[in-house]
């Protein structure tokens, strides 16, 4: 039996969002913190239960991943907000200027509405979970789409969440692509997507429809340097565990490597000794999480072929993977005209790409789209703010992967093709506030000074003396 909702539901559940926000504009921040703190408590008590469910979408999702990717941040994240909402909800006084004396100034920081929340399949769990943070620190309503590709994920959530949200504050709605295409046509206050760069223009396009403000968390090809002194197990071992977190499967995850034409070999070594070391079999492995479904299994091995029938040379880390747990697969000699280098790989495929010097390394990149991330590997100091200067990404790591995602009082968020806007931290609160200017005077009125008629001696002498 299908859990789909039906798409004529959709206008339904906006409008009781829409008429609960309108009957609580201001929620306090206690009201928030209890509503995230039951979110919370909901999430810690079900680990093993999110941790099975996704698994079974994945038809093998390692436990500890889900653990540390999934439910650490997700409850971490939580717990961050919970401890500044009343900070972040504080007026923020501004200066008044002295031609506008005597007067206030000052801003409030006022809920959007109902904000929408596009969810990937890679992350079912946590690109909820934040999302739906965010939005209820800053006192909103939500509508989550959740992927089709992760059915037994989003029922659950939408179980858990209905034990301790009411409808009209945080709903769940499932369904295929038309399903989506038509959450992303809702009038929504904010709607925050997160996917392919692709899908992510279809959402933009019909989301200017209504001129709803979007946040696109995308993706791209995010590249990381190896410079030319780093100790390559140093740097190998980052980034093969950046790489293989799900399999890949990351918005953030090392999608092509830049090494010095002379340590190519070097690396191809280390990261065959380091992967090995992390995963010594693939069959029955419970720490090697498989790709999703079977399309991007066939998808990734499709990439493969091209690229070898192109003249690269693949290096498979594993000789054979297991149902739907795809081997690492270094890919050498890879040109631009391969499939591997114009499309983000999502997946066990690593391209190695040679280069002469750090800035030849940097005008590779910038000639490229704009990633969500890039990573440098040098412990320079000299050269790790040559490479932040010389380049644009939506985040950077030095000497590490993935893990600025995980800092929360960072904020998160691409650049161009990888993406408009942040969320996470006190940026995540922002994002979805409306930051409310506010002009006050009482009694007192020097502005009428400057009122019609004009030319007085008064306002000559007033304009004289701001306009030197």
């Amino acid at each position: 039996m299908s859990n789909n909702t039906p798409i004529s539901a959709l206008n339904d559940l906006l409008s009781a969002q829409q008429q609960a926000y309108q009957a609580q504009l201001m929620p306090s921040a206690e009201q928030r913190i209890e509503w995230l703190k039951a979110l919370r408590t909901v999430l810690a008590s079900e680990q093993q239960l999110l941790c099975e469910t996704i698994s079974a979408d994945f038809s093998h999702r390692s436990h500890d991943e889900t653990l540390l990717a999934e439910l650490m941040p997700s409850l971490e994240g939580i717990d961050y907000a919970c401890k500044r909402i009343k900070r972040w909800m504080k007026p923020v006084k501004r200066k008044v200027g002295l031609a506008f004396q005597p007067a206030s100034a000052k801003i409030i920081y006022q809920p959007l509405g109902v904000v929408g929340v596009i969810v990937p399949w890679n992350y079912p769990l946590f690109l909820a979970i934040g999302p739906l943070t965010g939005a209820l620190a800053a006192g909103n309503r939500v509508m989550i789409k959740m992927s089709e590709h992760t059915p037994r994920t989003a029922q659950l959530l939408k179980e858990l969440l209905a034990r301790i949200f009411p409808e009209d504050l945080v709903c769940v709605v499932q369904g295929e692509a038309d399903l989506a295409a038509a959450f992303s046509a809702l009038p929504f206050d904010h709607l925050l997507f997160t996917g392919s760069t692709q899908v992510g223009q279809h959402v933009m396009r019909a989301a200017a429809q209504n001129l709803t403000p979007v946040t696109l968390e995308l993706g791209g090809k995010s590249p990381a340097i190896i410079s030319a002194d780093v100790p390559m197990a140093d740097a190998v071992e980052r980034i093969a565990f950046g790489k293989m977190v799900n399999s890949g499967q990351t918005c953030v995850a090392p999608d092509y490597i830049l090494v010095p034409h002379a340590r190519i070999d070097e690396f191809v070594e280390a990261m065959r000794s380091t992967v090995r070391k992390f995963y010594p079999k693939l069959a029955d492995n419970p720490d090697y999480t498989a790709i999703i479904n079977p399309q991007h299994q066939q998808r990734l091995q499709d990439t493969i072929d091209n690229a070898t029938s192109q003249g690269a040379e693949a290096i498979a880390i594993h000789a054979e993977g297991q149902g739907q747990r795809l081997p690492l697969t270094l890919l050498l000699n890879v040109t631009d005209d391969m499939r591997v280098m114009q499309d983000e790989i999502f997946g066990p495929v690593l391209p190695i790409v040679g280069y002469q010097t750090l800035d030849d390394a940097l005008t590779y990149i910038r000639q490229r789209p704009r990633p969500l991330a890039l990573y440098y590997f040098g412990y320079e100091r000299s050269e790790q703010q040559h490479v932040l200067h010389n380049s644009h990404a939506g985040g950077v790591c030095i000497n590490d992967t993935l893990l600025h995602v995980a800092q929360h009082d960072l904020p998160f968020g691409g650049i161009g093709p990888s993406g408009m806007g942040h969320y996470h931290a006190h940026e995540g609160f922002l994002t979805f506030s409306h930051s409310k200017s506010v002009f006050s005077k009482q009694r007192l009125n020097a502005a009428k000074l400057i009122y019609p008629p004009y030319g007085g001696w008064l306002q000559k002498l007033i304009l004289k003396f701001f306009l030197r």
